[in-house]
């Protein structure tokens, strides 16, 4: 089978899930037999063709942009541009798989031009973001997602929480929707051969416990709500823990938050951090913490799982089906401080549990969330695609 897949990110270009989604899934679909073209844009010093584990991937320019969506438009035009030479050069595609609606016009434009089958991932919706639509911005974005499952001949998303989601907000048949989970490679979250002691100082004192929020620094991952219950857990703690915020955005109204509540000497706000720093920092952390308001998945959590360190999480959108309470991790309540508080404590005051749980969790990466078992089932999603292609006449 011949796919053709568009995404508006993939690695070295990291913005959110969808660059390690798309970069993990392929190979694995490569390894199956299939031969994938992925187009993207063009990041820095990365080559504009190359083949990665298999995946061949092509790198377009996007024409300077006088703001966002300017830049979606001028994105779209490169992308279909080439994805039209390519099914012209390369011979007739079997689907296209696009991955939210950022790439939606080019992919609407290449299915119907070419008469092949189109497939869409929708990682998240404008619905769920804002809980609502109200703006023209909205309005907008909202729009060019219903149109792109509309196009759609099947969707795929990554919990039955967004299949529920994507049926409501974007007014989508019930049956048009495919669950399948995000995956990890486990294996590339282990770390060996480094001064922990020492690399460990760089972010806490000896005896202080590490708890971490890894990602965006956006409203809807909560994180004003782990700085709110912070005060009760060094309490409890005796002042022996520090708080460790990673992630790229403006942190300052957290920092003043932080200020203002008389633990900024117990909070590091760290910026970007790199897989490789990251990785080595999450072996020698003590818990991680993802207070979201919406989560579609979570795949920050399957991380934390991978890197041995027990996880508490809110039980918003998706991150109760991944996470299992009390089995796998602790889940609280969205936007309550002291249910926030009580499941990190579980976690700090608990060795013997804490192993349990990082046990248990990381046995559940290959039983639901193991990349090659992920890859099959969406094979199944395409095979269905191509055999009803296949019965019917196209005009």
């Amino acid at each position: 089978m011949k796919i053709l897949v568009l995404t508006w990110e993939f690695p070295p270009r990291i913005v959110g899930g969808i660059a390690r989604h798309v970069a993990e899934l392929y190979p694995e679909l490569v390894k199956l037999g299939h031969e994938v073209h992925l187009i993207t844009v063009e990041f820095g010093s990365a080559p504009l063709y190359e083949v990665v584990e298999g995946v061949q991937v092509h790198r377009v320019s996007v024409a300077a942009s006088n703001d966002f969506f300017h830049w979606v438009v001028n994105l779209n035009e490169s992308i279909g541009s080439h994805g039209a030479k390519l099914m012209l050069e390369e011979g007739s595609f079997d689907v296209i798989h696009a991955h939210d609606w950022l790439v939606g016009d080019a992919a609407i434009a290449l299915k119907h031009n070419f008469k092949v089958p189109l497939i869409a991932t929708i990682h998240a919706t404008e619905h769920g973001r804002h809980n609502g639509i109200r703006t023209d911005t909205q309005h907008y974005i909202s729009g060019k997602e219903k149109l792109l499952v509309y196009n759609a001949w099947r969707v795929i998303v990554c919990t039955d929480y967004m299949r529920r989601e994507i049926e409501s907000a974007l007014e989508t048949p019930w049956d048009k929707i495919d669950v399948i989970y995000n995956g990890i490679r486990a294996e590339k979250k282990q770390q060996y051969g480094f001064d922990t002691a020492n690399f460990r100082r760089l972010f806490a004192n000896d005896g202080e416990k590490i708890v971490y929020y890894v990602g965006r620094m956006t409203y809807e991952k909560g994180v004003s709500v782990l700085l709110n219950a912070a005060p009760k857990v060094l309490w409890e703690m005796g002042g022996y823990v520090k708080f460790v915020f990673v992630g790229g955005g403006n942190t300052d109204h957290l920092k003043r938050q932080a200020w203002d509540l008389g633990i900024w000497d117990k909070c590091l706000f760290t910026g970007f951090m790199s897989d490789e720093p990251l990785n080595k920092f999450q072996t020698i952390a003590d818990c991680a913490v993802f207070p979201s308001f919406y989560e579609p998945f979570g795949i920050v959590a399957l991380e934390s799982f991978a890197s041995r360190v027990p996880v508490v999480v809110s039980d918003a959108g998706g991150l109760p089906e991944v996470v299992q309470h009390t089995k796998t991790g602790i889940v609280t309540w969205t936007n309550n401080t002291d249910s926030l508080a009580w499941g990190i404590l579980e976690v700090l005051k608990n060795p013997s549990y804490q192993q349990w749980l990082i046990d248990n969790a990381y046995e559940d990466l290959e039983r639901r969330f193991n990349w090659a078992k992920l890859a099959q089932q969406t094979e199944k999603v395409y095979q269905r695609v191509v055999e009803e292609r296949s019965q019917i006449t196209w005009f």
